[in-house]
C-alpha cells in the first residue's frame, strides 16, 4: 500500500504557512486561529503545525469561544487522516462534519492544454493589468451562494451588479499584490463577447506546494466544462512554474472523479466543521 504521509505532511505544513501573510494567529490550547487583517473571506481555525496530542469537546469549546467573542464563524478545517481525535470532538461540541476528497495531482498527470474553446469562452491566467481580474474575484462569490452542479439563472445581469461588492478596488488590490508577490494565481474562463469571467479560480503558493481554491461558475454557465478547463489552467502553470505539490479539495466523489480524469488522485479527507445551519 502506497503511503500518502509525505505528502500530508508537506500540507500541514502549507495550511500553517500559507494564511500567515493575510492573518494573525491565536493558540487556543492545541488549536490556531486565523483572524485576516483587512479584507477577504473569513478564516478558520485548524490544529496547531505539529499536533500530536489528541483534541477534546473542551478544546473546541473554547476555540468556539474565541471566535464568537471575534465575531468570527464558528469554523474549522482539518486534514481526517492527520487529526483523527478532532472530528469526535467536534460532533461532541455540536459542530456539523462535512467530508471532501482530498486530491494530489500525479506525478504522471498529462494536463490537457486550454487556449480556447469553440464555444466563445477563452481559459486563460489572469494577470494584475487584465480586464476580467475584477469579475475573476467576484464569480466564485456568486457561484457557491448557489451550491450544487446544477444551471441556474444567475448570470451576467447579476455578475455586474455584484462586481463593486466583491470585484471592488480592496479585493483587486489584495488580488494584484498577491499575484505580484508570487503567492497567487488567477485563472478564467472568459467570455469572448463581455470580457466577464463566467468561471474562476485561484492557486496559492508556499515554497514548492501550491493549492488550487475557490473554482466557481457562474450558475448560467454551468454544464459547459468551464471549472476543469480552469482548473487545469491553474495546474498546468504550477506545473510550468516547477511546483512539486499541486493539491486541492474536491466538494464531492462525482468532482473527485471530474478531477481524476486531469490526473488528480486522493491521497486523503478533508473535513470542514461548523454549527448546524
Amino acid at each position: 500500500m502506497i503511503s500518502h504521509q509525505p505528502t500530508l505532511d508537506r500540507l500541514e505544513r502549507y495550511y500553517d504557512a500559507v494564511l500567515r501573510p493575510l492573518a494573525r494567529a491565536e493558540d487556543v490550547g492545541p488549536l490556531t486561529l486565523f483572524v485576516r487583517d483587512g479584507a477577504g473571506w473569513p478564516l478558520y481555525a485548524r490544529p496547531a503545525l505539529g499536533l500530536t496530542a489528541d483534541v477534546s469537546a473542551g478544546d473546541v469549546d473554547r476555540m468556539r469561544a474565541r471566535q464568537r467573542a471575534l465575531g468570527l464563524p464558528e469554523s474549522f478545517e482539518w486534514v481526517a487522516e492527520t487529526t483523527p481525535t478532532l472530528r469526535a470532538a467536534a460532533e461532541r461540541s455540536g459542530l456539523v462534519v462535512r467530508e471532501h476528497p482530498l486530491l494530489v495531482l500525479g506525478a504522471g498527470a498529462l494536463l490537457p492544454v486550454v487556449r480556447h474553446r469553440p464555444d466563445g469562452v477563452t481559459v486563460r491566467m489572469v494577470a494584475p493589468a487584465d480586464p476580467a481580474l475584477p469579475s475573476a474575484l467576484t464569480v466564485p462569490h456568486l457561484a457557491f451562494a448557489e451550491p450544487g452542479g446544477r444551471a441556474g439563472a444567475t448570470g451576467l445581469a447579476e455578475l455586474v451588479a455584484a462586481l463593486p461588492r466583491h470585484g471592488g478596488q480592496p479585493a483587486v488590490r489584495l488580488a494584484v499584490e498577491g499575484i505580484r508577490a508570487g503567492r497567487t494565481a488567477v485563472a478564467a474562463a472568459v467570455d469572448d463577447e463581455s470580457g466577464l469571467a463566467l468561471c474562476a479560480g485561484q492557486r496559492h503558493v508556499v515554497a514548492d506546494v501550491s493549492e488550487i481554491v475557490g473554482v466557481g461558475t457562474l450558475p448560467a454557465a454551468r454544464r459547459r466544462g468551464l471549472a476543469l478547463a480552469v482548473t487545469s489552467a491553474l495546474a498546468s502553470d504550477a506545473r510550468a512554474r516547477g511546483i512539486r505539490t499541486v493539491f486541492l479539495s474536491a466538494s464531492d466523489a462525482e468532482v473527485e472523479r471530474l478531477y481524476g480524469q486531469i490526473g488528480f488522485v486522493r491521497v486523503g479527507t478533508a473535513l470542514v466543521a461548523s454549527p448546524p445551519a
